[in-house]
């Protein structure tokens, strides 16, 4: 499928993003391109944001085409990059609001915890925040989301293309509960 010339432009920038750029005790190294972390396949960090609702659901949606890791997957976790300079917490209130409007939300930490694939290396922390706020979506980043059950969640991410670095990040919730 192709994208838009917005998501390209979007794409574009996003890949320009000074990213924390670490080694594999998480220490930091500098801060590099986005793109070019994946592509020398260095380690970065990111964070991974599990959006309750207040009945206990989580929310999923679905990531635009446009994204270089995995577009049109769906995720369980609002997240992404830790910028330069920024602090694992930061990052997580950031990008919350960012992808899905939600603000001012109570974030609670749960781990962090090493993830490696080809192309996709990161030291990541796992929050979780309960919201009945309406959620906002940024487009460049978001087609759709919606509230479901963690097990109806799960039981879909074996017929439909899930994130895997964001399953992990659920896996790691569960397991700190």
């Amino acid at each position: 499928m192709s994208i838009t010339a917005r998501e390209a432009a979007h794409r574009a920038a996003s890949d320009r993003e000074l990213v924390s750029w670490v080694d594999e005790a998480d220490q930091v190294q500098g801060a590099l391109p986005r793109a070019q972390l994946r592509e020398r396949g260095l380690i970065g960090r990111c964070t991974f944001i599990l959006l309750f609702n207040t009945a206990g659901e989580l929310c999923v949606h679905r990531r635009t085409l446009s994204k270089a890791l995995y577009p049109g997957y769906w995720d369980v976790a609002a997240g992404g990059m830790v910028a330069a300079g920024e602090g694992y917490a930061e990052s997580a209130a950031r990008e919350l609001a960012e992808e899905l409007g939600v603000e001012g939300v109570e974030l609670r930490f749960h781990e962090r915890f090493y993830f490696d694939q080809p192309g996709n290396r990161l030291w990541c922390a796992v929050y979780s925040a309960v919201s009945d706020a309406p959620l906002r979506l940024q487009p460049e980043e978001v087609m759709e989301a919606r509230f479901m059950g963690l097990e109806q969640a799960e039981a879909q991410s074996l017929s439909e293309p899930y994130c895997p670095d964001s399953l992990a990040a659920l896996q790691r919730y569960k397991a700190s509960l």
